[in-house]
């Protein structure tokens, strides 16, 4: 991938006195960098409904193992179950006339269109499609925070030095301290809707890119 824009957020400065050592001066940093989705995740259910409890879960048994059955024809595809949830469903006297039950399936690949051919193929089996996410994979978030982290450590110093020239003092590294956090798009329902009604097709999945930022927050001692 090659190397997006680097962005630095604004330096956050504080200068504190002290009487035991040198003025401690408080800043902060922070720098960001794209990360390319590359892990395509896609969440569907089956559901099944019967007036008896056991049966509802036997029904509900047998429509996610063979959806599990056709997923895992999909090569180079990540499937697990997911969770499962029983609803009574009540008549109009308040009393539990049948059961209604919902189990999760979960889906990951690498490759936006091994994911969609996979969901479409279940959906023609009557498994419903509830959203498709995309992020980052751990590889290539660990590559952003590293860049991200260089460019706000480098930032942080600069700040640090140019904040001790202007004063005309020395300064020492008293304190440093390092987060990382990222911005995932959400969960694409739109798409997943519009997949829905185009079931019979597989439709491509437009890959994105998350932010990783990372904040560096710290204190240095400006000789006396």
């Amino acid at each position: 991938m090659k190397p997006g824009p680097i962005i630095c957020l604004p330096l956050f400065v504080a200068l504190i006195g002290t009487a035991q050592a040198g003025t401690i001066v408080e800043l902060s940093a922070a720098a960001s960098r794209p990360a390319a989705n590359d892990r395509f995740h896609a969440q569907l259910y089956v559901e099944a409904s019967a007036a008896d409890a056991s049966e509802v879960a036997n029904r509900l048994n047998r429509e996610l193992g063979e959806a599990l059955r056709i997923a895992r024809q999909t090569r180079h595809l990540t499937v697990r179950s997911g969770n499962q949830h029983a609803y009574p469903v009540f008549n109009r006297e308040q009393k539990i006339e049948s059961w209604r039950m919902r189990g999760e399936l979960q889906l990951e690949a690498n490759d936006p269109a091994t994911l969609s051919a996979a969901v479409t193929a279940l959906q023609q089996q009557r498994v419903a499609l509830s959203g498709i996410s995309q992020q980052p994979s751990a590889a290539t978030r660990k590559t952003a925070e590293e860049g991200a982290t260089e460019d706000a450590i480098r930032a942080f110093e600069a700040r640090a030095g140019q904040i001790a020239q202007t004063l005309g003092k020395a300064y020492k590294l008293k304190r440093l301290n390092i987060a990382q956090e990222s911005m995932a798009p959400p969960m694409l329902r739109g798409m997943a809707m519009a997949m829905e009604a185009k079931a019979r097709a597989p439709m491509p999945l437009e890959a994105g890119e998350s932010l990783v930022s990372v904040n560096v927050h710290g204190e240095i001692e400006l000789a006396d």
